[in-house]
């Protein structure tokens, strides 16, 4: 088993999707520094990619600081500096997209959008789970 969330989609590099999938989990915490991870072997296998593929990922992710090589141990999580604010709004520009998409067809507004957004984040426009981790 993984120890992070991935949901395969077509028409994306499955290494740009694992890449993200992982740096996400690490950046929310699912994945803690010190955690082990899977070999090439084992990710090639649980996610039926090729073992090139599942290399070409695990190096990309040691690359940027995500992973490090313990030995005895294998591979490990490591804590990589927070993204800038321009690398995270980089990251969430596709679901906004698709959002505005997805409005656009219901006949809603960015206005309307917006207001959902506030509505689903919460008081303070902070989504709840966020409040709860600094109380």
């Amino acid at each position: 088993m993984l120890p992070f969330t991935i949901q395969i989609e077509d028409g994306v590099p499955v290494s740009d999707q694992v890449f993200r999938a992982v740096r996400k989990s690490i950046l929310t915490g699912q994945l803690k520094a010190g955690d082990e991870f899977p070999s090439v072997r084992s990710l090639s296998q649980e996610l039926r990619m090729s073992p090139t593929t599942a290399h070409k990922v695990v190096a990309q992710l040691k690359d940027a600081g995500c992973l490090a090589s313990r030995p005895g141990i294998g591979m490990v999580v490591t804590a990589p500096k927070m993204p800038t604010r321009a690398e995270r709004m980089k990251h969430i520009e596709p679901l906004c997209r698709a959002m505005i998409a997805e409005a656009a067809e219901m006949n809603l507004t960015l206005e309307d959008l917006i207001e959902a957004l506030r509505h689903a984040a919460g008081r303070n426009g902070k989504p709840e789970n966020q409040e709860k981790d600094h109380e």
